[in-house]
């Protein structure tokens, strides 16, 4: 099993990347904690220091930013990139977060272990919306809204503070929550258990696997379990049509996440089958070319991704939870398609979902040609998204590098750098994908040493025909659609892969003339202005593009067939030589195409019909 580095043997140096991080840090310093502790003090019976923040965190939901927030924000202060005044700064109010949990911990009005940051509904009995569940009442305003979900933001908070700062306060707290939910769920009837998980939970069982492993109570195991939805997970492993169709999809995908660290925990190779089955018909059955999926949150029948193309697709928070098992399944297995997906959604639907002027991040993102990217506002909308946003940014440099027993393994073509103390190498990146082919790797030896020896492995894209990898006086092989060299290595030396790259057309399986189009990693798209912008909403508040443009979306083929068009879409797909614009020529009309997540003020059309 390969591992992977730590955040901070990573120092991405990538322009939008850097830019990315720096605007993250800067939200997540913004937040105010007594206001992100003020629902938690309320349902502790304790007077807040301030207000609650608006939006989703004044609702039955409240208190799922405060998980998020302290996932991200540990991240943030152990990622190489933040200075060392951000580290302090994060640090300081993540000790002060995790301190006033406890501190509501130890005056909790609901039973030992306790904290919860929703509003009260009844201060007499504070933990009312996990007994509505359990009754199957699910009015999101009046009875419950998802409290498992937010309970499992929490829990997974805390303990990836514990794991990242190694603040102790963290995993006392964790711990407290652990006992608690294993006192209520060891009280299940049957028929109690089968309502809760029909309910969203959040990856409540991949976080109490994750606490197991720091706290070793078999209490927390068997809580982790009863989170284990079998009966899904064989549906799904049986490959049985349209199993996934209407299920809410990032209800879904963390209970796979769960499954997944449940091999990692105990080592049963059957969840880890569970999971594999699951992402294959993912990405195979409901994932377009941003590597997204979904429509409206939820999965459709399979392979029908053209008819529900619309405003509302791709959920962020499920792109985020799909790379998090696409992460795990690759250090397990080492199979280059788990690499392949993760570069594609990492730079077309992460990358794509942050303003880069104000670092918010969207809830969707449109499918259907005319629409525009919408965002949220910092302090009063906090939605799920928002949330996952957080974490996404502070974590850029968490999947460009694994490692083997002696090899250094390069997934991500970043200009960036790792550090590894156990080989004694320092390997710079200098990468700059696709504005430029040719991606250049620098050794540099640690403590001194003039020569070590040890491996480097390079993945070969699936975007890339012809991949030219150049090093001198090493041995280089192929392992696993990787190039290998192995050998003594010299402080100082260079050696570099050039990455060719081309236009590659994209179609979905319910219609045969749509198509997408990417140059090397990158999806591209075409710009259709900034006229008339208008958003609106759906859901509880969520914001979304209200108006599509008015514009057909039919392109038609001057000479020829669609057939040989495509085929041909190189010579059609014109690069501009000095940019990343590409122009459509050869149709009925003429069209600009750009690298599709660097757009965020503008409308784009992705897919496009094409006719003869």
């Amino acid at each position: 099993m390969y591992r992977d580095y730590s955040l901070s043997q990573v120092l991405v140096k990538d322009d939008h990347c850097v830019n990315a991080l720096n605007k993250d840090v800067a939200y997540l310093l913004s937040l105010e904690e007594d206001r992100l502790l003020a629902g938690f003090y309320e349902n502790a019976g304790l007077a807040p220091k301030k207000m609650r923040y608006a939006g989703w965190e004044s609702s039955l939901i409240g208190g799922h930013t405060m998980g998020h927030y302290l996932t991200a924000a540990a991240q943030g202060y152990a990622n190489a990139g933040a200075t060392g005044e951000q580290k302090v700064q994060l640090f300081n109010k993540i000790s002060t977060i995790v301190l006033g949990l406890l501190e509501c911990q130890e005056n909790s009005k609901g039973k030992p272990g306790f904290v919860f940051g929703a509003t009260v509904s009844d201060i007499e009995n504070v933990e009312l919306q996990f007994d509505l569940v359990e009754q199957g009442k699910t009015d999101i305003f009046k009875e419950s809204w998802v409290p498992w979900y937010t309970m499992h933001k929490i829990l997974d908070g805390l303990v990836n503070v514990y794991k990242l700062t190694g603040f102790m306060p963290a995993l006392i707290v964790a711990s407290g929550i652990g006992d608690w939910t294993y006192e209520r769920v060891s009280k299940w009837s049957e028929e109690i258990h089968r309502t809760v998980l029909s309910i969203e939970y959040g990856g409540m069982n991949d976080a109490l696997y994750e606490l197991y492993k720091l706290t070793q109570k078999e209490e927390h195991l068997k809580a982790a379990h009863m989170f284990d939805e079998e009966e899904l997970f064989k549906k799904v492993y049986s490959g049985e049509k349209n199993v996934l169709n209407n299920q809410h999809a990032n209800t879904t995908i963390p209970k796979f996440l769960g499954a997944l660290n449940r091999y990692l925990t105990v080592g049963d190779e059957t969840y880890l089958e569970y999971v594999k089955a699951f992402w294959t018909m993912v990405v195979e059955r409901h994932t377009y070319a941003t590597g997204g999926n979904s429509e409206w949150e939820h999965f459709g029948e399979d392979y029908i991704l053209d008819k529900e193309r619309t405003n509302c697709n791709n959920e962020t928070c499920n792109t985020y939870n799909m790379l998090k098992m696409t992460r795990k399944l690759f250090m397990i297995t080492g199979d280059k398609k788990y690499a392949d997906y993760y570069e594609n959604t990492f730079i077309n639907a992460i990358l794509s979902s942050q303003n880069p002027e104000t670092g918010m991040c969207m809830y969707f993102q449109p499918m259907a040609t005319g629409y525009f990217k919408v965002y949220g506002r910092p302090f009063d909308k906090f939605w799920c998204c928002v949330g996952s946003g957080m974490e996404n940014f502070t974590k850029l440099g968490s999947s460009i590098y694994f490692k083997d027993d002696d090899a250094i393994i390069v997934n991500l073509f970043l200009s960036s750098e790792v550090t590894d103390g156990e080989l004694g190498i320092k390997l710079i990146q200098e990468a700059n994908l696709p504005a430029s082919d040719m991606v250049k790797f620098t050794v540099r030896l640690l403590n001194g040493e003039t020569s070590k020896k040890a491996k480097i492995m390079v993945r070969t894209p699936d975007w890339c025909d012809d991949p030219i990898f150049g090093v001198e006086g090493k041995t280089v092989t192929m392992k696993k659609e990787y190039f290998v060299a192995e050998g003594e290595w010299r402080d100082g030396e260079s050696f570099g892969i050039k990455l060719p790259c081309h236009v590659q057309a994209l179609g979905l399986p319910d219609k045969d003339n749509v198509f997408a189009f990417k140059y090397g990693p990158v999806l591209l798209s075409a710009n259709l202005g900034s006229e008339n912008m208008v958003e609106g909403s759906t859901g509880v508040d969520v914001t979304i593009p209200a108006e599509k443009l008015e514009i057909s979306e039919e392109i038609k083929v001057n000479n020829g067939d669609v057939k040989g068009f495509i085929e041909n879409i190189n010579d059609h797909l014109l690069k501009d030589p000095y940019s990343l614009e590409f122009t459509l020529t050869g149709t009925d009309r003429e069209m600009t195409f750009g690298p599709h997540y660097k757009k965020y003020n503008e409308r784009y059309g992705i897919y496009w019909y094409f006719v003869d």
